[in-house]
């Protein structure tokens, strides 16, 4: 699944964006944040968080963990 940061999710999202500049939106920056918008409500485009437990830090504070 693609992250933010990623090279497939920026480009998917430089492809809404200018979809959206062609549509309608004038200002580039407003259509900067609708494209990051959408993006977040969409499943697949959200990010997953920490894939190891490394990731999710500390094992004294982790939430859970007493």
């Amino acid at each position: 699944m693609p992250e933010p940061g990623s090279k497939s999710y920026d480009k998917h999202r430089a492809r809404r964006r200018k979809d959206m500049e062609r549509s309608g939106h004038t200002d580039a920056q407003e259509a900067n944040e609708e494209a990051k918008r959408e993006m977040e409500r969409d499943p697949h485009w959200r990010p997953s968080g920490p894939r190891t437990e490394r990731g999710r830090g500390p094992k004294g504070e982790r939430p859970g963990n007493e």
